[in-house]
């Protein structure tokens, strides 16, 4: 066969090969453009596996799980003293879409991080700093270890790793907002006279009491121990610390001769708070509240107080520039939803009660 010849069935076959592919794709649905569409990740076939892995949303093609949606849900709730339990369907629907917009706007900022590492260089000592913070939060290394596994954090490598990456997120932040969030003192007098009222230091009294619970005990009982008490206190034969010390069963202040500290009514359950602060300093009475018997002793009190701007600058600075802050980190996070909207893909129907 001459060179012309072969080359001429050469191109015959290339023909039917690109053909059949052509064909395949556009015209039959055969197997390689079932193959194809099964790899795209916005396919139907690709969707669907996601979902029965318990995907929720991908971001950039990063999964987030069901899972790490419902943990970030409880521990959420946990901070505010519930339970998932306690809500209702759509309670917890719209609590897990908000803990999910959180998890996907963390994940943009950590790409976003990781291709400006320049703005936000971390050095060991911040990492070594931030794991003996860590650390302090717990009464051992191993119950520390235990937690971190169960986030699933299984070695210092990871620890380090994702410290690393927060740290470097917060500084990344804050070379982006920076110089929006200052503060100036003009700004902060203004704002403070308008509101000078709101920083009154209101009434406040020292007190020291001993306590007996109801709880276990029948309620005359308690009120006869502690008006022996008082008698004995009266008579000098007893010294109110030496009581706190030997009978209260309040554990935070017994040891401390009863003091509660300075406190102002507003901090107060009505039925403790409103009688102490109509009682008469240095003398000792006996309280009823709803948990039990107190025998209280005012120490000291002290009128409401109008405070000045230079009293209070570092307070209201603090404040305006934390309120500044959190406006200017928001608006951040939705400029870079906007920018990377369509590399986010959400299953709303995967955070319905299952």
């Amino acid at each position: 066969m001459t060179p012309s010849k072969k080359f001429t069935v050469r191109l015959a076959i290339y023909s039917v090969v690109l053909l059949y592919v052509a064909g395949d794709l556009f015209l039959f649905n055969g197997p390689l453009n079932r193959r194809i569409q099964t790899d795209r990740p916005d396919s139907p076939e690709a969707i669907a596996y996601a979902k029965s892995q318990g995907v929720v949303a991908r971001v950039f093609g990063h999964p987030i799980l069901r899972s790490q949606v419902e943990r970030a849900a409880k521990e959420r709730l946990w901070l505010e003293g519930r339970t998932m339990e306690e809500l209702e369907p759509e309670e917890r629907r719209e609590l897990r879409m908000a803990v999910l917009n959180e998890l996907i706007d963390h994940h943009l900022l950590r790409v976003k991080v990781q291709h400006n590492t320049e703005h936000a260089p971390v050095s060991e000592e911040e990492v070594n700093e931030a794991i003996r913070n860590l650390a302090s939060r717990f009464s051992s290394r191993e119950e520390m270890k235990q937690e971190l596994a169960a986030e699933g954090i299984d070695s210092e490598r990871e620890l380090r790793l994702r410290l690393g990456a927060r740290i470097q997120q917060v500084k990344f932040i804050e070379s982006q907002i920076g110089d929006e969030i200052e503060v100036k003192e003009e700004d902060a007098r203004e704002w403070f006279e308008e509101r000078a009222d709101k920083f009154e230091i209101p009434e406040r009294v020292r007190v020291r009491h001993v306590f007996l619970s109801t709880l276990n005990r029948e309620s005359d009982k308690a009120k006869a121990t502690l008006t022996a008490a008082l008698g004995e206190l009266r008579a000098g034969t007893k010294k109110f610390a030496g009581l706190a010390a030997s009978i209260s069963e309040d554990p935070k202040t017994k040891s401390k001769g009863g003091e509660l500290g300075w406190m102002t009514l507003d901090r107060l359950p009505a039925d403790f708070g409103e009688p102490v602060f109509q009682m008469k300093v240095g003398k000792a009475e006996l309280l009823r509240t709803k948990i039990g018997w107190h025998l209280v002793e005012v120490l000291e009190k002290r009128p409401a107080e109008k405070r000045s701007f230079e009293d209070a600058k570092d307070e209201v600075m603090l404040a305006l520039e934390t309120a500044k802050r959190i406006d200017m980190v928001e608006a951040y996070r939705k400029s870079l939803r906007a920018q990377q909207k369509i590399s986010i893909q959400v299953f709303p129907e995967m955070i319905t009660d299952e």
